[in-house]
């Protein structure tokens, strides 16, 4: 066959998604009747969470997805490698992203729109989520003062915040306390001491447990936390990991308005309503169903 005369007039037709923000993705870019299976952790959009569920984070039922006949699967990071490896001997297409900054999150979804033939929708969907990150980022120079910030990706150890994590924190007004640790890929790398936090004296605490209630008694109660101001003033808070902690469009829409919304309220200012969450702060999101 002459290489001229090739061209794609197929796409993927049946995607697995291993992980929660490839799903909400591909519903955003109008192509949601493409995923036959989801990860348990899905709660974004809500439809997704009755397609059929095939994985946790880390496993995942081969045989059911198998049984659902994809043409691709989609999967994240080194984290997955394991569950991938067996997929791929198994004979399935994976296709697994990276991302960890907010640019490569957008990558990540003009990359996918292409992947599955709807390219112009992956443009507009990043030009969207660029312009409501750049609302958040002009609001939050209005501050009259950018809060410090912890925040506390797990709590035992305690594990300083992820990249993408951290640079939404600075867009929404903050100040992170550990901007030194951000890029380490690995959560074992951005481990800290509780006196490393107390010596830096956070204004504000912000909690994401991946998947667990953050308990603020436990956050109250570390020794030498008290006389911080984010103890002292009562300015803790939880942002579920649903909207956080995937690095997608939810981090990039609900996630960073939950974050300009409580340094808002620490730094003394109101948020525009344009710019507020969906969600009262601390809402709690559906609990993940654990398909292994």
């Amino acid at each position: 066959m002459s290489l001229d005369l090739v061209s794609i007039t197929t796409y993927p037709r049946r995607i697995v998604c291993l992980t929660e923000e490839t799903t909400e993705t591909l519903y955003l870019l109008g192509a949601g009747d493409l995923v036959v299976g989801v990860s348990g952790y899905t709660v974004r959009p809500p439809e997704a969470r009755e397609k059929p569920k095939i994985s946790a984070f880390l496993t995942a039922r081969h045989d059911k997805i198998l049984e659902l006949r994809p043409d691709l699967v989609l999967a994240f990071s080194d984290l997955q490698a394991d569950v991938t490896a067996e997929l791929q001997r198994l004979g399935l297409t994976v296709f697994a992203f990276n991302q960890r900054s907010v640019q490569e999150i957008l990558q990540m979804v003009a990359l996918l729109a292409r992947i599955v033939g709807v390219e112009a929708r992956g443009v507009e969907l990043v030009r969207s989520l660029s312009a409501g990150l750049d609302a958040i980022a002009s609001s939050a120079a209005q501050f009259p003062r950018r809060p410090r910030v912890f925040f506390e990706e797990w709590m035992d150890p305690l594990i300083s915040g992820i990249r993408w994590v951290e640079e939404l924190i600075e867009m929404a007004g903050g100040e992170p306390i550990f901007p030194e640790l951000r890029a380490k890929q690995g959560g074992k790398e951005r481990i800290v001491s509780a006196a490393e936090v107390a010596a830096r004296a956070p204004d504000v605490v912000i909690g994401s447990w991946c998947g667990r209630k953050v308990k603020k008694v436990v956050i109250r109660s570390r020794e030498g936390w008290a006389s911080t101001p984010a103890v002292r003033d009562g300015h803790i808070y939880e942002v579920a990991s649903a909207v956080i902690l995937q690095p997608g469009p939810a981090a990039l829409t609900e996630g960073v308005r939950q974050l300009h919304a409580i340094l808002a309220h620490v730094a003394g200012v109101d948020v525009d309503p344009a710019l507020a969450p969906a969600w009262p702060l601390d809402r709690a999101l559906p609990r993940p169903t654990d398909a292994t």
